[in-house]
């Protein structure tokens, strides 16, 4: 079955472009013109991945990523002719999990896209991660801490997995963007300190230790057992 992309901008041409260019790709495709059409399409359709424009009339996109990631774990990825860090922090922030800035390569898009559906890289026959306090399931994308369920983004999710195949091992900024990103994102530090920051007040809980250590300058060290917040 093909996967799903719903394409929410207000400019036609945007639409049209990405539509004709994804169905080529043998997605699956549909369009929307703001977001509140949008918030109808996924609740009968459930998308695979969500591309979203951030300045449209009424509902803006960052008020998509919000609504969506309350109830949803769904990729997002933003296009934008904003290209502040202080934009993409926000639209990270809000519960996207990518940032490509207007006017766009549609190769690198598309190759964005296959990263996002993409999700984990499979290691056939993989167990569960069982280190210090977490239970990192692969194949099931579940995190367990002292036994208590964390549910994740799909990129927070890639990210703790890559940091748990690594744990004590200090990796590099460029490493994690690489790994879970992909090469295209190498520049784009501002992602690491949003996700780092979303999934440190995840794993916390009530034990309130901290599991990823910054190392500054370089990158962050995944700590299975904690150390003292």
């Amino acid at each position: 079955m093909a996967e799903r992309i719903l394409v929410v901008d207000d400019e036609a041409q945007i639409t049209r472009v990405l539509r004709a260019s994804l169905s080529a790709q043998r997605y699956d495709v549909r369009t929307a013109n703001d977001p509140e059409e949008a918030l109808r399409v996924i609740q009968e359709w459930q998308p695979d991945l969500i591309i979203t424009d951030l300045m449209m009339p009424g509902m803006t996109g960052i008020d998509l990523c919000r609504t969506v990631r309350r109830a949803s774990r769904t990729p997002i990825l933003v296009l934008s002719v904003r290209d502040q860090e202080r934009s993409k922090v926000e639209a990270l922030d809000a519960g996207a999990d990518d940032y490509v800035t207007k006017p766009f390569s549609i190769q690198e898009l598309l190759a964005r896209v296959r990263a996002h559906l993409r999700r984990t890289p499979e290691r056939p026959g993989e167990a569960p991660i069982e280190i210090g306090d977490f239970v990192v399931d692969p194949a099931a994308h579940t995190v367990t801490i002292c036994g208590r369920i964390v549910h994740l983004t799909p990129k927070e999710f890639e990210l703790l997995l890559h940091l748990a195949r690594n744990a004590g091992k200090v990796l590099t900024h460029r490493a994690l963007l690489t790994a879970v990103w992909g090469a295209q994102s190498a520049q784009q530090p501002e992602y690491l300190r949003v996700f780092i920051g979303q999934l440190r007040k995840k794993l916390q809980g009530e034990r309130r230790r901290e599991y990823i250590q910054t190392e500054p300058w370089v990158g962050y060290r995944f700590l299975p057992e904690g150390s003292p917040d």
